[in-house]
């Protein structure tokens, strides 16, 4: 069984179809990058995944469990979370307690949560910057606060959406290596992400979406040499490089 099933799910606004029957399966521990031009539907995919938006129809199914009219609280505890486009912290309080606010969707106790939000921040290598307030962090660390607030929920499976967008090659680097720790540790990732680069370095498998369709689906060294996934996405000069 999957970890992830998506059946076939379709997302109107109004008479504007922004995720058209979209099915994907995923297992545990696996990378998978969703990549599109912009307007394609990502994010709207995430969305609907995550129980921010409700399908109009098709189902989702999380570890086996039907989570398509679920609330994103009652998503996350059931150990599926994400990350956002737009960074917004909570300003007015520490990176600390920012974490712990993750943890609370899995806990009640204060104890508990403290300890996996300490557990968070140290693999996101921000031990130094904890009782820091988090309107002081610049955009690299406010993105390792985002992935380190969703891994203090505990998951099975992260969603992150655009995760490298906006950081320096090194900020990446480093990034992409913590990625690919979250793995090896049994979580799921499946990834909006513009970087090509990161997208090669990390995704297992590529799907593809154009107008809320998907395309393509497959081995990053295939879905590169699509034609239409080339025409549509990369371009050609993408190719020659």
């Amino acid at each position: 069984m999957s970890l992830l099933e998506i059946q076939g799910i379709t997302k109107r606004f109004g008479g504007l179809v922004a995720i058209g029957d979209f099915s994907l399966n995923m297992d545990g521990g696996q990378i998978v990058a969703l990549i599109g031009p912009n307007g394609a539907g990502k994010t709207t995919a995430f969305n609907v995944i995550s129980g921010f938006y409700k399908a109009n129809s098709g189902k989702v199914i999380f570890d086996g469990r039907d989570i398509t009219n679920l609330r994103p609280d009652q998503i996350c505890k059931l150990g599926l979370a994400r990350t956002f486009q737009v960074v917004r912290p909570f300003q007015g309080i520490s990176v600390l307690d920012n974490v712990m606010v993750g943890a609370y969707a899995r806990t009640n106790d204060a104890h508990t949560a403290r300890s996996k939000a300490e557990e968070a921040i140290e693999f996101m290598g921000m031990q130094k910057l904890a009782n820091q307030m988090a309107s002081g962090l610049p955009i690299a660390g406010r993105k390792r606060l985002e992935i380190a607030r969703a891994l203090a929920t505990d998951p099975k499976m992260l969603l992150l959406d655009e995760t490298m967008a906006g950081l320096r090659s090194g900020e990446a680097e480093e990034v992409i290596g913590m990625v690919r720790k979250i793995s090896e540790n049994g979580i799921a990732i499946f990834l909006v992400e513009h970087v090509m680069k990161v997208v090669m370095l990390l995704a297992e498998r590529i799907v593809v979406i154009h107008h809320g369709e998907k395309i393509a689906e497959g081995l990053p060294a295939e879905v590169v040499q699509n034609q239409q996934v080339i025409d549509a996405y990369l371009g050609e000069a993408h190719v020659a490089s």
